[in-house]
């Protein structure tokens, strides 16, 4: 990192703190004691998501976001309940610290948190999730609902 005032190299770090951004850092650059402040932040691995037919495309929390809120389309659930399963999703997706993970597994894990929040949308994204076909396989992801009562 240079002085943004004399291109200079000497910078030390006067202080240092947590923030919305990141980390806000204080330096001082000690040859023109320029001050100026900087802001770091994470940055979160890339994750490929691989589709059943192997595509595979970048990993989208707005693209599970919508997912997630057209299954508990016209339900009694509060959006934040909706964003904090989004989050817990994309948090265990990241602690997993792979560069690839399969949408069969983020399927799983939204039928996870779904389960918790509302039957119905359970119900709605199983559907898709796991391709029923007829009446049968309603019938019988309802009475496995109700087993795990």
């Amino acid at each position: 990192m240079n002085c943004p005032n004399c291109k200079s190299h000497e910078l030390s770090v006067i202080d240092s703190r947590d923030c919305d951004e990141g980390i806000r850092r204080r330096r001082l650059c000690t040859k023109c004691d320029f001050r100026f402040t900087t802001y770091e932040r994470i940055e979160k691995p890339i994750v490929v998501v691989v589709k059943k037919d192997n595509r595979r495309e970048r990993f989208s929390k707005e693209k599970l976001t919508h997912g997630i809120l057209q299954a508990c389309k016209n339900r009694p659930i509060d959006n934040v309940v909706v964003d904090r399963a989004v989050d817990e999703i994309e948090t265990k997706i990241n602690i997993l610290g792979e560069e690839e993970v399969t949408s069969h597994y983020i399927g799983e894990q939204v039928l996870d948190n779904l389960k918790e929040i509302d039957h119905v949308a359970y119900l709605r994204f199983a559907s898709v999730h796991k391709s029923f076909n007829d009446l049968r396989a309603f019938e019988r992801e309802i009475a496995r609902l109700d087993v795990k009562k």
